[in-house]
């Protein structure tokens, strides 16, 4: 019987803008088997500032080893996960290597911990970062190039996107998007660019599968959402291409950066709750976590239930623990993140991906989210307020859509109607005006 003999990697985890060691990540693969290790650097358990950097991390000494719940959970703890690529940057890192592996065979294959490494430090999602035992940020561009691209080449990322997606990319497209395209999650084309201010931004492409304008269905929805009284990342859309052929990118701000580009900890609700991604996990355990981890419990559980109300009215039914995010603030206490993510799907049945509870099951109609308002710190009073405000909001969408903001043209609405106007539409007009 052969023996394989394992690979054992490792990166040292640091965080901030200054580069503060956390502690240091341990990779092995051994066949199919993988597992990692975290530790703890003893400055950082000393330091009076420090915080458990993942809610399955424990500020404790010694190694903390993890291992994937199933074969679509990440082998890294929590928060280390929420900086991996996901679906997009794992296709544009893959399809590299492939390239590379042609010219030289012996190339290795890629493990778990190369996809993590694969990201752009700069761009990396949240405040941790990894480099090597011999100093170097992972990943940092050549000496003299930028890694993270200014506003004016997004029409460059969008054509190499393009030819990702329909599987026409050069090796050239390919080296180009790497880093610029993997820092990352979700399954569409995306990249990370530095606006006009000099702030990050996400900019979201149109697929070559999409039947209706996405990018402009996201900002609407974003822009419903700061209507509706929801702290929202900023979005607006950017034209590419010649007049009356334009390409329609969305360009979302970044909220894990201060206004001195300062890297703010993140966290997924995914992380927080330590879920797997094969389980069904409700808001009110989000909730109960809010309570326990909140800087501010009362507004973050209220904020919560209004995001569940926007979901419902405007068909919003990609609402995964990874869709949730919190945002470290002092002394391991943290807030909900702006919305982000939140799209209308006319094509979708109204019902929720995250459960409002364990007993209730899926979120599909406004009177189980009022029964269940007390639980996140609302009365009937209050529930029935918020409800007319994100209502008030949602009811306007046709406006807001044809808006320069959005700019989609009148005969694009037919496409969204059904996300917009419904059933729970018209019960919730109802409820307002009992």
């Amino acid at each position: 019987m052969v023996t394989i003999a394992p690979t054992r990697q490792q990166a040292q985890v640091c965080i901030g803008k200054a580069g503060l060691p956390v502690g240091s990540l341990i990779y092995v693969r051994q066949g199919r088997r993988e597992n990692c290790a975290f530790a703890y650097d003893e400055a950082w358990l000393a330091n009076p500032a420090r915080f458990n950097v993942s809610a399955d991390l424990q500020l404790v000494p010694g190694h903390q080893s993890h291992k994937a719940a199933s074969a679509h959970d990440s082998v890294f703890h929590g928060a280390i996960a929420d900086t991996a690529p996901d679906a997009w940057g794992r296709r544009v890192i893959a399809r590299d290597h492939a390239k590379r592996r042609k010219a030289d065979p012996h190339l290795p294959a890629l493990t778990e911990l190369d996809y993590l490494l694969a990201v752009d430090d700069f761009s990396r999602v949240g405040a941790l970062r990894l480099r090597t035992e011999d100093g170097i940020w992972q990943r940092t561009a050549a000496q003299g190039r930028r890694s993270t691209p200014p506003l004016i080449e997004l029409e460059q990322i969008y054509q190499a996107s393009r030819a990702v997606e329909r599987g026409q990319e050069s090796a050239e497209d390919l080296r180009y998007l790497q880093g610029k395209g993997t820092s990352l999650g979700g399954m569409r084309p995306k990249c990370t660019v530095v606006d006009e201010d000099g702030r990050l931004a996400i900019g979201k492409f149109p697929s070559v599968g999409d039947s209706r304008s996405v990018t402009r269905g996201e900002v609407l929805a974003l822009r419903l959402a700061a209507l509706a009284g929801i702290d929202a990342a900023p979005a607006r859309i950017v034209l590419l291409g010649d007049k009356g052929n334009e390409v329609a990118v969305a360009v979302i701000r970044r909220f894990d950066r201060d206004e001195d580009d300062g890297r703010i900890p993140y966290q997924s609700a995914a992380s927080l709750l330590q879920a797997s991604r094969e389980e069904d996990r409700s808001y009110t355990e989000i909730a109960d976590a809010i309570r326990s981890h909140s800087h501010a419990p009362t507004e973050d559980v209220r904020q919560l239930w209004r995001r569940l109300v926007l979901n419902l009215l405007i068909t919003n039914v990609d609402d995964h623990l990874q869709n949730h995010g919190f945002l470290h603030v002092e002394r391991g206490l943290w807030r909900l993140a702006p919305a982000f993510d939140i799209n209308p799907f006319p094509d979708k049945d109204r019902e929720s991906k995250t459960w409002l509870s364990e007993p209730d099951g899926p979120i599909t109609d406004v009177q189980m989210l009022l029964a269940r308002a007390p639980y996140f710190g609302l009365d009937q009073s209050q529930a029935l307020a918020v409800l007319g405000e994100v209502h008030a909001a949602v009811s306007n969408w046709r406006q807001v859509a044809l808006s320069p903001s959005v700019g989609l043209r009148a005969a694009e609405l037919d496409d969204f109607a059904p996300a917009f106007e419904h059933e729970q539409m018209v019960a919730a007009a109802v409820l307002l005006q009992d």
